[in-house]
């Protein structure tokens, strides 16, 4: 895909590797939608490209409503028109263990990420069908390949948004509208400062993925669309986890249960 002149509508793009990948974006050429609940940073970061020589424009939504995101999609759609490319990036959630999580909790770490991202896609889908042409990104995480313990609904979520890709690929074959997953490893973000409690439960095993940067997740996501790719997963590490998890899921789960978090 050619990015120059095209509309990139980024969630979560307040911070981290949404921040990073609307800079990666306005580099290329394309105008970039800025979607995130606090609307103060989408508007300094829309700033910050214009500043130098991109084109942002902020829209700022709470992606867990839906009738938030259809009044998002109606002013992008008049703003800018129906997006290129939809980066579904949008993510919160401790990390509890399920008998740590009230019904509240685990509503909250559903709906962003995983209701968010079936909001927003939906909310353009016909309108790419109809033009024949687009992709739609969706940004995950290792735990949707090997569950640890003590993230239930973090990994349930992220379980969800598998399928969501996977779903996705079936209905819009044919259609001109592409799907690319991003699986990077742990990132060094403000996700953890977001969600205290979690960066402890990090499986030891995981110590052998390095930290990628927010940097270097977006680069590889926008070349990832710039290329049609499926999929797109760093470091190189990643894979051989997520290898090993397909072909021997039931020492994968004995591993995350051995090297993870312990019930406190």
């Amino acid at each position: 895909m050619d990015l120059r002149g095209a509309v990139v509508l980024i969630t979560g793009a307040s911070s981290g590797i949404g921040a990073a990948s609307a800079r990666a974006f306005a580099r290329a050429g394309a105008t970039v939608a800025l979607v995130a609940r606090d609307a103060g940073r989408l508007r300094a970061l829309a700033d910050e490209l214009g500043r130098s020589g991109g084109a942002a424009h902020a829209f700022p939504a709470d992606l867990s409503v839906p009738e938030a995101v259809e009044a998002m999609a109606a002013e992008v759609r008049d703003s800018l028109g129906v997006p290129d490319v939809i980066v579904n990036n949008a993510g919160a959630g401790r990390w509890l263990f399920v008998d740590e999580t009230t019904p509240r909790d685990f509503h909250a770490m559903t709906a962003v990420p995983y209701l968010a991202a079936g909001y927003v896609t939906t909310a353009f889908a016909a309108d790419m069908v109809e033009r024949g042409s687009g992709r739609i990104v969706v940004v995950n995480s290792p735990v949707s390949r090997a569950v640890w313990p003590g993230a239930f609904g973090y990994a349930a979520a992220r379980w969800g948004l598998r399928g969501l890709v996977a779903a996705l690929r079936l209905d819009l074959r044919g259609t001109g509208v592409g799907v690319t997953e991003v699986v990077p490893g742990k990132v060094s973000s403000e996700y953890f400062a977001n969600n205290p409690g979690s960066e402890e439960r990090v499986p030891g095993i995981s110590a052998v993925v390095p930290t990628v940067t927010p940097d270097r997740v977006a680069r590889a996501l926008v070349a990832g669309v710039a290329r049609d790719r499926r999929r797109v997963m760093l470091p190189l590490t990643l894979r051989a986890v997520a290898a090993q998890a397909w072909l021997a899921p039931r020492a994968t789960d004995l591993l995350m249960s051995l090297t993870g978090a312990k019930r406190p």
